[in-house]
């Protein structure tokens, strides 16, 4: 089943009904492994790498920011 899917019909369900499977899936990620939580984590850092950084601020107004900070 695809995640997207999967989702969408999660949140046909209650909000009780939410909150317990909400509650269910934060209990199954204690149960990895150090080794499977880490490469989780990698596996997020990598995706976020690629993602592009919005912002409302021009480069130029980012490094002014910084220099004062720095100053």
């Amino acid at each position: 089943m695809q995640l997207d899917h999967l989702v969408a019909e999660a949140l046909k369900l209650s909000p009780r009904s939410r909150a317990q499977l909400a509650g269910k899936l934060l209990r199954s990620l204690d149960e990895l492994t150090v080794e499977q939580n880490e490469q989780i984590w990698a596996e997020q850092a990598a995706r976020r790498d690629l993602e592009p950084e919005t912002t409302d601020r021009s480069a130029e107004q980012v490094f002014k920011e910084l220099r004062q900070q720095l100053a």
